[in-house]
């Protein structure tokens, strides 16, 4: 059945850094291609990422790959500071200015293009959401347009029939996006502080979050897993299968 298309795919190469919008990826075993694939561990805190609860200006730096995707090494990784700077991973400056700034110590992990671990993306493979959902949304807060970045999807749903929330009615059923990609819709995205956090600013506002755990259950977005790999790429027609 057919139940809409994609309209944005969104990556984050740095976690916790602001995405890229791409127009067409491959969908690996874990996600995304590269998706969470670099990190900043923290080092005052065992075995933990530094993210943006700790340090939340992290959501305004920009990380997108430059060039061609490839299985054996990743393309170089761009990064845009919230000053306008350019600089890449691995520059020393970039990871001063990061420890500098948070006030921790820092070191950095990158992964596999063919394996990133889920403890990188700490929950299932793709997050998606519904444009249908986030206008409900947008009306329950009603203070201002939901900036869909807040929430850190990788997959934007346009539904068919825009009915708020029906995704969640979809968990332990898979859809088919394009020609190859399957994935599972597994369960709830419960959220946290990090969407309080405007990207464009790094400016908090704890209202969107209270008004999902008073309307929502704290539950906005659905997680799932890949069960086919494949090219995915915007515009693909998304069907739920049986």
């Amino acid at each position: 059945m057919l139940i809409g298309h994609i309209e944005e795919i969104v990556r984050y190469p740095i976690k916790s850094f602001q995405g890229e919008n791409v127009a067409k990826t491959k969908i690996m075993e874990y996600g995304l291609y590269g998706d969470r694939s670099h990190a900043f561990k923290d080092e005052t805190r065992r075995d933990k990422y530094l993210t943006i609860t700790q340090f939340p200006e992290m959501a305004q730096y920009i990380a997108r790959f430059i060039g061609t995707e490839k299985l054996d090494e990743y393309p170089k990784v761009e990064i845009t500071t919230p000053t306008g700077e350019i600089l890449h991973w691995g520059d020393e400056n970039l990871t001063q200015e990061i420890q500098n700034k948070s006030k921790r110590m820092v070191s950095l992990v990158q992964y596999s293009p063919t394996h990133v671990p889920v403890g990188a993306i700490e929950e299932e493979n793709i997050l998606l959401v519904t444009d249908a959902s986030l206008a409900a949304l947008e009306q329950l807060w009603g203070e201002t347009e939901v900036d869909y970045r807040r929430f850190r999807p990788n997959l934007l749903l346009s539904l068919k029939e825009k009915t708020p929330f029906i995704e969640e009615k979809w968990f332990g059923k898979r859809i088919k996006i394009g020609s190859a990609v399957e994935l599972q819709l597994k369960r709830h995205c419960e959220r946290c502080m990090i969407i309080t956090v405007n990207p464009e600013n790094a400016e908090r506002n704890s209202s969107l979050l209270k008004t999902i755990v008073k309307n929502r259950n704290n539950h906005f977005g659905v997680y799932a897993s890949v069960i086919k790999t494949g090219d995915l790429q915007i515009g693909d027609e998304v069907h739920l299968l049986d």
